[in-house]
């Protein structure tokens, strides 16, 4: 069966999508951990604990909007459940991840979207 033609944008939106995550992570590396960690306190851990929560689900976001992309890519069945997962969180992302997070939900439940995942050998 024919690749769908969006499918390789999804797959970049997904990419794209990991790149701004691993920035987010950067950011809260160089300027939240230093600025909170210097004096840790009995207050201030509550906002170490607090950055390290940000930053391990950050890592899990990068990670299943890697592997869906990934899997898109290869016509993968879990690559199209993981970028729906990943497009589930980003609809928290107002205005432009929750619009595109629509859109990528859309898409990827569409019959012939789906039947192509389905149908496909590699799975």
């Amino acid at each position: 069966m024919k690749r769908p033609d969006l499918l390789i944008l999804v797959a970049i939106w997904m990419f794209l999508s990991v790149f701004f995550v691993l920035i987010g992570m950067a950011a809260i590396l160089i300027f939240a951990f230093p600025g909170v960690s210097i004096h840790v306190v009995y207050f201030e851990i509550g906002a170490v604990f607090g950055l390290s929560i940000a930053l391990l689900s950050l890592l899990v976001a990068a990670g299943i909007g890697l592997a869906g992309g990934i899997g898109l890519l290869q016509g993968r069945s879990w690559g199209r459940i993981m970028c729906i997962v990943h497009s589930v969180f980003s609809l928290f992302a107002f205005p432009f991840g929750t619009v595109i997070g629509i859109l990528v939900i859309i898409y990827l439940t569409k019959p012939e979207v789906r039947e192509y995942f389905e149908g496909s050998p590699q799975q």
